[in-house]
């Protein structure tokens, strides 16, 4: 058997290539991350199943050449997506003015000016226990180097738009995903993202939190 070209646990801008070519397909439900894990090994599995390959799930040069004659280059926009989930459709009350467009079913925000999505990011929610509030509010204020008063952490970045709810940068989220949750806020985990997004979102800008 050839030897793999592309298995479990590499990364780089192969990988990242390998996830746009298998969601072009429809067997990668993600943006592209450049990090073979599980999702990608299950997708790989699916793509040789379906070509007659053996089914791996690791890269050989044959399933390589096969799956590059089966779709097109990739562009750099499908490379380098700004989300790891696919933005969701905005919500209509996104479409005018300036918006942070907050999903909760793709677990991302747009950042929307005038119905164009201006950046994007991924966010995570509070636990059931402490659910993020749904619904149309508006920044009222932004703290560049805040600290929770009711939990002492720190919360950089922080745009609040309901009670002590904000969206606001997260180490947790940047160290530990999805497998953590918030007390109520809306975590970023790109910290040069939220930086940039802080400096451009005004006090009275609308934060549209939905489904």
């Amino acid at each position: 058997m050839a030897p793999p070209v592309i298995t479990f646990g590499t990364s780089g801008d192969r990988v990242r290539e390998l996830q746009a070519r298998l969601r072009a397909l429809g067997l990668f439900h993600r943006n592209p991350t450049g990090y073979f894990g599980t999702i990608t090994q299950a997708s790989v599995s699916a793509y040789q199943r379906g070509h007659g390959l053996a089914a791996t799930g690791s890269v050989n040069q044959r399933t390589w050449t096969s799956l590059r004659s089966a779709t097109k280059p990739p562009t750099r926009d499908e490379l380098y997506p700004p989300t790891t989930l696919p933005l969701a459709k905005p919500d209509p009350r996104c479409l005018t003015g300036r918006v942070l467009c907050i999903s909760k079913t793709s677990r991302t925000l747009a950042w929307m000016v005038n119905g164009r999505v201006v950046s994007a990011m991924d966010v995570r929610f509070g636990s059931e226990y402490t659910p993020t509030r749904e619904g149309l509010f508006q920044v009222n204020f932004k703290s560049r180097d805040h600290v929770s008063t009711i939990y002492h952490t720190p919360m950089p970045y922080a745009m609040f738009f309901s009670g002590g709810q904000a969206v606001h940068y997260s180490s947790d989220f940047a160290a530990r995903g999805y497998s953590g949750a918030s007390h109520g806020c809306v975590n970023v985990r790109d910290k040069k993202k939220i930086a940039a997004l802080f400096e451009k979102v005004k006090a009275g800008d609308k934060v549209v939190v939905y489904k």
